[in-house]
């Protein structure tokens, strides 16, 4: 019998069970032996329609005749997969409203949205159906709901893990992530997950906080800001940590950034008027990114789409290849400036969105301002490429709190291994913040 959407706060579009192969009990145990996952429907499973969050798209597609490489990583590495979850349509949304299949009830903010696209995906682990879940992020729909929900979320270095068999967005940006409770599990996925190295127990070079992008939470980010020195103090010494306005770092490194804050909308936007740059940029390579992978089918289709979702879509299939050779050497700058910043072992503090997860059913010019602040620290990881993983401190008055970490391209397991290693400091300094109304 299917559970109900209040049994399983609308988490799951389709359940089932994968198994991973019989492993011998005489064997050491594999890394995720007796952990359950979920994953978004944008992921290939072998025999099942994948729907990409809209029933017209699930209509005209045929199943999978394989599944993706990295879900066949998590079962070989013994975790169990119960199903597949709910998405924002063709993934072009950090809202997690979907018209068709409903909106999964964040169990962590109910009445508040709970983030997409990954929506389903982040819900069926703060609602404690699964152990860990995976998801996709281009521009926040991992890092996004993982806030909005009070549970870990990882963007990983871009392309350092297969998106073989995931539907693409926008490939220059498309990473697969993955959401977990606690740090030690978010750990082992990527220790699965990711092809790369492994760097055991490296302490921060420096701990950089970016102070302009903390304002954006007012008192709040003051508070972040002193919790995460506290923490540093505590676990790696005070002598690594330093504060950055990211903002003007930008404009003085990167000098094409300049003329987009001059011209790009939402720089005027933002109270950081060069990353609103940036992400002007991020959001005209993503729409031509899009465009190129699904205007033939949305022409020949036209899908019904929710609303904010049609008109964005929208926006996508009427933009040009104009500025597009600027928007690319910004990415490659900015990423080669940021490289400078942080060095091998830097990590640099951002929040991971500008305030609250947005009341349900908000009207799409009132998240409108929400939106180009959200994007502006959004573009940060997705132009640069590197990793970044959304880190709960709590709640704050009844709403989740959250912190970002970012690492150069490639230092996925130094910045697991980093939060590992403070969480529990970071945690109790920031639950004897809120407990004292400081």
């Amino acid at each position: 019998m299917a559970e109900s959407k209040a049994e399983d706060y609308g988490a799951f579009i389709q359940r089932f069970n994968l198994f991973p192969s019989p492993h011998s009990p005489t064997l050491p145990p594999l890394p995720l032996e007796g952990l359950t996952f979920a994953v978004k429907d944008i992921f290939d499973i072998d025999g099942s329609v994948t729907g990409f969050g809209n029933p017209d798209w699930a209509r005209t597609h045929l199943p999978a005749t394989s599944t993706a490489p990295a879900v066949l990583a998590l079962l070989e590495a013994g975790a169990t997969c119960v199903g597949k979850t709910v998405m924002d349509e063709m993934a072009y949304s950090i809202n997690g409203e979907n018209k068709h299949y409903g909106t999964p009830i964040n169990p962590c903010a109910p009445g508040r949205v709970p983030g997409g696209s990954s929506s389903g995906s982040a819900v069926a682990v703060a609602a404690g159906l699964v152990d860990f879940s995976l998801g996709t992020d281009t521009a926040g729909s991992v890092r996004v709901p993982a806030a909005y929900c009070g549970i870990f979320g990882f963007r990983p270095s871009h392309d350092v893990v297969s998106t073989s068999h995931v539907i693409p967005m926008a490939q220059n940006f498309d990473t697969v992530g993955w959401f977990a409770r606690d740090p030690a599990t978010i750990s082992k996925v990527g220790h699965t997950l990711l092809q790369l190295p492994g760097e055991i127990n490296v302490k921060p070079t420096r701990f950089i906080i970016a102070n302009d992008c903390f304002k954006y939470l007012g008192s709040l980010g003051e508070q972040i800001s002193h919790i995460l020195v506290q923490s540093v103090e505590d676990t790696f010494g005070s002598h690594v940590i330093s504060h950055e306005n990211l903002g003007n770092y930008t404009l003085s490194k990167v000098p094409i950034s300049k003329s987009f804050v001059s011209t790009a909308p939402e720089s005027r936007a933002s109270t950081i008027p060069e990353l609103g740059a940036l992400s002007y940029a991020l959001r005209l390579l993503q729409r031509f990114e899009f465009k190129s992978n699904h205007e033939e089918w949305l022409n020949n289709v036209k899908p019904s789409l929710g609303p904010g979702i049609s008109e964005r879509i929208m926006e996508a299939l009427t933009s040009t290849d104009d500025n597009l050779d600027s928007c690319r050497k910004f990415k490659v700058d900015f990423k080669a400036a940021l490289t400078d910043l942080l060095g091998d072992y830097g990590v640099l503090a951002i929040p991971t969105i500008p305030g609250p997860p947005p009341k349900l059913n908000l009207d799409v010019t009132a998240l409108k301002d929400f939106r180009a602040q959200a994007f502006c620290l959004i573009a940060v990881a997705s132009m640069s490429g590197f990793c970044q993983i959304s880190v709960p401190l709590g709640l704050q008055n009844g709403l989740p709190v959250s912190v970002s970490l970012l690492a150069r391209h490639g230092a996925d397991y130094f910045l697991l291994n980093l939060v590992r290693s403070f969480y529990p400091t970071l945690k109790e300094r920031a639950a004897a913040t809120w407990e004292s109304g400081l």
